[in-house]
């Protein structure tokens, strides 16, 4: 995994594992802010109006809870000054057991924090999110690059004063929103507020259910800025299904002014489809945010011909007409045979639909595809964006990252080099390369080529993936399975001492410039930066941040239509040896399935660096990648000489993958 990868997944896993909360849509929460007189930023709210609204804190609190108010307990309030463009916002939280981390090593979950985050744009379309990480200790920013608030935001735009008394602590924050600063705007707003104690829990709450608050605009709520005679009204209403289809109901309904583009919230509904919110007097269209929608594993469509319109009258309650809305399993499009079996020119059609079909499904910004028949190639086509925010098209010249599809690439040229003897794949890694990372475990002398080809080096995927971040073994090398991108590492750098070339020098003498694989790179350069898609988590784009040096795991930059020659290259067992091709697609290692749900219907196994699958069309060989951001996959099917790659960019493809090969070769189960 490349290093942009790795840090942005570090932070994305840490927000899943440490806050125990999955990404939801929209949380459902509402404020309302009006005008403030003059307010000093002093930690005292003297100057704040004793009728302010007051918002608990702990509307979604984590897993581990308080044990009582006193142990952790809270709320805010809000207002906007148009005079300085700005919003405040005031904690007040009591803790009777106040913790602050002093270590140099002060990180936000070992001690009492606060993180702020603000969609201030607040677009339909798509908009970023700024996060501050306040404590006594560390402050920390993190931005959206691809939004023009976002990406500009730091510290220079608050000023934050903390006081404290007794058990009582207040946060007073105002945050300079400059020209988003709109009367009768929504903005996304939200929050998390930590709490350390001293027996060593850690605990948060939240004003939503979101968890990836400090990325996701979808994980935050929503306050409305209101001039000061405005006067609420409060819509109520119900949702179901029209024809009491048994599918769990979404999460929220969302409400849009007809006459005011600036204002929209999503109101929370009950277990019954009930909703009730307060909003100012207007016009509103009421419907649902997303056309598709996951329940149980499944994809469900909801049409709505026409949102709910309602008039909400000052000071009144408006009970809205019920939302009743057709609910449909989302067509599969998985044929019961193949298409690429009888694959004509008319059959592209059937290919595109598919395509694009599953691109709606699941928000998949791109794709590059390609398609081999009778061992050529017969299609080559693009679909999408290279970037879901400045709609950037993907063309055939756009690069993806290949992710662990760079291991086959590699293992290929590792395999040139040992048939003219320049490595021993059953000769000990250590013997050419001494490894200090591992030096503390005489294991690892054990390690060879071979164990790394077939991921039974006993190295885990990647070292950071362990609590102390350093590299272990976890089995005895070579007597199981165990997928590993540490080995791949290693292994590169005895390739780089063996031949004294860098590995970008060997893998074009040895497999780029053979088989013409050109359009493909490793590691940074102008053309790379020119070409190379944004990867995309939940639709918002990824910073590309390219791999300064080339990971022989991870790194591979390319796409479908030229890779298609390496595919061909392996089908016709070309550059390698009968035999070697032999050893190539042979059982090497099992794979662990201890989740039963996961194990495949044919027999499937690791050969070399490839997976192998014996399928009732004949043995299959491929492999996978998975960035986070870009996912990708390629499959040859041998006796039909014909198979498929597709690379996209973005975290959600996992399904489009995994039916692909039903649609393209094996028909439904």
């Amino acid at each position: 995994m490349p290093l942009r990868s790795l840090i942005r997944t570090i932070f994305m896993f840490a927000a899943i594992i440490l806050l125990t909360v999955q990404a939801l849509a929209h949380n459902g929460s509402v404020a309302h802010a009006y005008p403030l007189g003059k307010i000093t930023i002093d930690g005292q709210l003297t100057d704040w109006p004793k009728d302010a609204a007051k918002y608990f804190i702990a509307m979604h609190p984590s897993d581990t809870k308080p044990k009582d108010d006193a142990d952790f307990s809270g709320f805010f309030q809000l207002g906007y000054r148009l005079e300085d463009q700005s919003l405040y916002i005031a904690f007040t939280i009591t803790d009777d057991d106040f913790i602050e981390d002093t270590a140099k090593s002060v990180r936000w979950n070992t001690q009492d924090g606060l993180e702020l985050s603000l969609d201030a744009r607040h677009l339909l379309t798509g908009s970023g999110v700024v996060s501050f990480l306040y404590t006594k200790h560390l402050k920390y920013t993190n931005n959206a690059f691809f939004d023009p608030f976002a990406s500009a935001a730091s510290w220079d735009i608050t000023e934050i004063a903390v006081a404290r008394q007794g058990s009582t602590r207040i946060y007073e924050w105002r945050i300079k929103l400059g020209k988003e600063m709109v009367v009768g705007k929504s903005i996304g707003f939200d929050f998390h507020v930590f709490d350390k104690d001293g027996d060593g829990s850690f605990s948060y709450s939240g004003w939503g259910r979101g968890g990836s608050k400090y990325m996701d605009p979808k994980s935050l709520g929503d306050i409305i800025l209101l001039p000061v005679t405005a006067k609420l009204s409060t819509i109520s209403g119900k949702f179901n299904w029209d024809k009491g289809a048994a599918v769990k109901l979404p999460a929220h309904v969302r409400l849009s002014a007809v006459d005011n583009k600036n204002l929209w919230i999503e109101a929370a509904l009950d277990s019954l489809g009930n909703y009730s919110v307060a909003v100012p007097a207007g016009k509103y269209g009421i419907s649902l945010a997303e056309p598709y929608f996951k329940n149980d594993e499944k994809l469900y469509m909801a049409t709505v011909k026409a949102p709910v319109i309602v008039v909400a009258k000052p000071g009144q309650k408006t009970i809205a007409p019920p939302l009743l809305i057709p609910v449909a399993p989302a067509p599969d499009l998985v044929p019961d045979k193949g298409v690429l079996l009888d694959f004509t020119s008319a059959t592209t059609d059937q290919v595109d639909r598919f395509i694009e079909t599953y691109r709606r499904y699941y928000k998949i910004p791109g794709v590059s595809l390609a398609l081999i028949k009778d061992g050529k190639l017969v299609y080559h086509k693009t679909y999408g964006v290279s970037n879901a925010i400045t709609g950037e098209k993907v063309t055939e010249n756009t690069l993806f990252e290949a992710a662990s599809i760079t291991k086959p690439v590699f293992a290929y040229a590792v395999e040139r080099l040992a048939e003219r003897g320049v490595i021993d794949l059953d000769k000990p890694l250590y013997q050419y390369l001494p490894y200090k990372d591992i030096e503390h475990d005489e294991r690892y002398k054990l390690i060879t080529g071979r164990h790394v080809l077939t991921h039974r080096t006993g190295f885990p995927n990647w070292r950071w993936m362990n609590a102390d971040q350093k590299l272990n073994i976890t089995f005895t090398p070579g007597t199981s399975f165990g997928y590993s991108g540490e080995g791949f590492e290693y292994l590169k750098l005895v390739v780089e001492k063996i031949t004294g070339k860098k590995v970008e020098q060997v893998l074009q003498e040895e497999v780029i410039e053979p088989i013409g694989l050109y359009h493909t790179f490793f590691s940074k350069n102008d053309s790379l930066q020119r070409m190379v898609a944004y990867g995309h988590y939940d639709g918002r784009p990824s910073k590309n941040d390219l791999p300064e040096q080339p990971g022989m795991a991870y790194s591979m930059h390319t796409e479908a239509k030229i890779f298609t020659r390496f595919m061909l290259n392996l089908l016709e067992q070309k550059g390698l040896k009968p035999q070697t091709y032999d050893t190539i697609l042979s059982k090497h290692s099992e794979y662990n399935f201890d989740d039963s749900s996961k194990k495949p219907k044919v027999p499937t196994y690791m050969g070399m660096s490839l997976e192998i699958r014996e399928t009732p069309w004949g043995r299959s060989f491929g492999h996978g990648g998975n960035n986070g951001d870009f996912k990708c996959r390629f499959e040859v099917y041998k006796d039909l000489k014909m198979g498929y790659a597709i690379f996209t960019n973005s975290n959600t493809s996992d399904p489009l993958l995994q039916n692909l090969n039903k649609f393209l070769v094996e028909g439904k189960d």
